[in-house]
């Protein structure tokens, strides 16, 4: 686990920093700066075009994820790099052929509700192109092993530019409309950044010849490309239709809860994205003990992080929303349900690594479908139908993820014998469970204290209960040994620090 836990470290560090300028974007500068409207709007253009890109990456990120170690020589690696870094294109130029033919009829479908959007619909393909082809040059870094750098231009590029942009607006540099545009041309700037630092990483030698498996690959990338699909449906397909039904401000304010309840992904995200080529790796090495080894060590070092962010998010969430204007109030229950479902995700670790980049990779697309079709059937019936707005959303998300995770729990057990629980995966349930409780359900009795008519009571709150719960996490955390490695870790900095 040393290069996964230095990396992972490093990445947790920028995607939480990430989160600092996406936190200051989405709960200040956001709902001040931009109009309601135009932040529904941009939430609209970023959440549709996650669902298009899939389809035009073609599924060639996680193939270079799971190929690439597969080839033993320089020779054969050129072969296959060369042979899938083009292939995207076969899907992104027709898109755009008959995307400017119809351009009339998807403009007058998406903004329906809300005509604001027809102006706008180019920027849904071109973010997708940009977003695609940067995963595709990320992963190429990935097989590397360096992870870093691109895990910075993902997590804290895009947040950065739109805080200047943000202000740039708010200091009238800039229009509202401009902002998009700037935003979508920092897209395309990122995806170059990272095509060349990935081919600083490693040259191929472009060739037409193909690696000898490239049926395989075709295959795997098909496959791969319906299954990922299905999963952005899955994650954005609810601020996809907020706009047919209400405003573009409801898919704002939703976003901001959905958000806060995401801040615990992070470590998830930063281990991931060294453990899935490490595990790529151990399975084409046929290292079955390493492959149980990393499943359970990365389960229960991401319960314990994500269970710690779940217990100070949800304990001080209402706080969080009394920073915020009044209309973004009322999200608890989302951040709640999607939290809960984050840290879920957490606690599989590497398991889906473990599917994707093994031989039963396949499973994934029926599955994928499977909740696809779901989560679009429950958004129906629990928004539409029984009019629960925004929680109804969360709620359909929460029910379609958890069985989905449980049964790939079934599955990597029964395909593989192993299991992500340890000795201490129960201990640490219960701590989580006991702190949540013991401190969801009461504040500190300060209030109505402002600067400049900012209301820092919230702040003294969150401060103050988080003084009580970080000393006692820990604590137990080390009272009951949860991680060895977040011992030796802590172990390797007190031997430092008392030289």
């Amino acid at each position: 686990m040393g290069i996964v836990l230095k990396q992972s470290l490093k990445n947790t560090f920028f995607i939480y920093l990430g989160f600092a300028f996406g936190g200051i974007n989405t709960l200040f500068l956001y709902t001040r700066f931009l109009e309601d409207e135009y932040y529904g709007l941009v939430t609209f253009l970023l959440s549709t075009s996650n669902l298009l890109m899939p389809l035009i990456a073609l599924g060639i990120h996680h193939t270079i994820v799971k190929f690439f170690s597969s080839y033993f020589t320089k020779v054969e690696k050129d072969k296959f790099l060369s042979s899938v870094v083009f292939l995207p294109l076969l899907i992104a130029i027709p898109i755009a052929y008959f995307g400017n033919i119809f351009y009339q009829e998807i403009g007058d479908y998406l903004s329906e509700e809300n005509p604001i959007i027809k102006d706008y619909t180019i920027v849904i393909y071109l973010i997708a192109v940009a977003c695609a082809y940067f995963e595709i040059f990320y992963s190429w870094a990935k097989v590397q092993f360096q992870t870093v750098f691109g895990n910075i231009l993902k997590e804290l590029w895009n947040r950065v530019v739109v805080m200047l942009l943000l202000f740039a607006v708010y200091f009238e540099f800039i229009s509202k409309p401009e902002f998009i545009y700037y935003l979508t041309a920092a897209y395309f700037l990122r995806m170059f950044i990272m095509m060349f630092y990935a081919l600083k990483l490693y040259v191929p030698k472009f060739t037409f010849a193909k690696p000898a498996n490239f049926i395989e690959v075709l295959r795997f990338s098909g496959y791969i490309i319906l299954a990922g699909s299905a999963g952005a449906i899955i994650l954005d397909i609810d601020k996809f239709m907020i706009p047919g039904k209400e405003t573009l401000a409801i898919a704002a304010y939703y976003s901001v809860a959905v958000f806060i309840g995401s801040f615990i992904e992070a470590p998830s995200r930063a281990m991931l994205n060294i453990l899935q080529p490490l595990t790529s790796k151990t399975l084409n090495e046929d290292n079955q003990k390493e492959v149980g080894s990393l499943y359970k060590k990365s389960s229960i070092n991401l319960l314990l992080i994500s269970g710690f962010f779940f217990v100070l998010i949800n304990t001080n969430v209402q706080q969080l929303f009394n920073l915020l204007p009044k209309e973004y109030a009322g999200g608890g229950l989302v951040v709640l349900m999607i939290s809960f479902l984050k840290m879920y995700n957490g606690f599989l670790g590497n398991n889906g690594a473990i599917i994707n980049n093994s031989k039963f990779y396949k499973i994934t697309l029926p599955v994928g479908i499977a909740m696809a079709l779901s989560v679009y059937a429950l958004n129906k019936l629990f928004y539409y139908e029984f009019e629960m707005g925004t929680n109804g959303l969360a709620l359909s998300t929460l029910i379609v993820i958890f069985c989905a995770n449980t049964f790939k729990l079934y599955f990597v057990k029964k395909k593989f014998s192993i299991t992500p629980f340890t000795n201490k995966t129960a201990k640490m349930m219960v701590i989580i469970a006991v702190l949540y409780f013991a401190f969801n359900f009461w504040d500190f009795p300060v209030d109505n204290i402002y600067i400049w008519d900012f209301p820092i009571h919230p702040i003294i709150n969150i401060i103050l209960k988080s003084i009580l719960i970080v000393p006692m996490y820990i604590l137990l955390i080390f009272k009951f040994n949860i991680s060895p490695e977040l011992d030796i870790l802590l172990g390797k900095y007190y031997n430092k620090q008392s030289k």
